[in-house]
């Protein structure tokens, strides 16, 4: 299948961040009172969905929007950190090249994203949908693929998160996950269709036989 739109997630599928992200969570949890993600805890969290995650934690729902407030912030600072995984920037500027639409769909701040993305991969994305609420992809990806003007049946998503194959099936796309995020790949592949792609260079097999 050749795809018209491809989206991507961005930390853990884009971006190499999850020690940023660690220790942002490290300082938000004694601001907030939450469990450390830590140890046995930490292993624990990268097999499970986001709400399994916030139970393990000991976060509310209702605590959720000003935690992410607080980790996006803490992430910015340390922004220094991150850089793309390897062959990102060259397996975008390929997938650009053949004619596909990409868009980054992410929870993380479309400031963040186009600093570390950089300007020359930043001209290759032609729609930016960021600081999405953590259970808010479904309706972003929707909107995406309205925008873009194809037919969800047109569309992938590639991510890292059992809540991103969950939203991108309930957005009527196809989902691919990556094998080097912050989900443990044998947690991540019971939620998907299709292999895990071991490198970001293989979505440029996609569609062909």
């Amino acid at each position: 299948m050749t795809y018209k739109l491809i989206a991507f997630d961005f930390d853990g599928t884009l971006a190499d961040s999850l020690e940023c992200f660690l220790q942002a969570v490290d300082v938000a949890s004694r601001k907030h009172g939450f469990r450390p993600l830590e140890g046995d805890l930490l292993e624990q969290a990268r097999s499970s969905s986001a709400h399994n995650i916030m139970r393990l934690l000991g976060v509310p729902l209702w605590k959720v929007p000003a935690i992410t407030v607080d980790v996006r912030r803490l992430m910015h600072e340390r922004i220094a950190q991150v850089s793309l995984f390897p062959n990102v920037a060259n397996t975008l500027n390929a997938l650009a090249l053949r004619g596909i639409s990409l868009a980054v769909a992410t929870s993380n701040g479309e400031d963040v994203v186009r600093t570390i993305l950089g300007p020359a991969v930043c001209e290759r994305i032609g729609h930016f949908s960021c600081g999405i609420s953590m259970f808010g992809k479904t309706r972003k990806l929707r909107a995406l693929i309205s925008s873009a003007g194809v037919r969800p049946d047109e569309a992938l998503y590639v991510g890292d998160e059992i809540r991103d194959a969950q939203a991108a099936s309930d957005a009527g796309m196809a989902f691919r996950g990556v094998a080097w995020g912050y989900t443990a790949a044998a947690a991540l592949q019971l939620h998907c269709a299709t292999p895990l792609l071991a490198r970001p260079q293989d979505l440029l097999d996609l569609g062909r036989t």
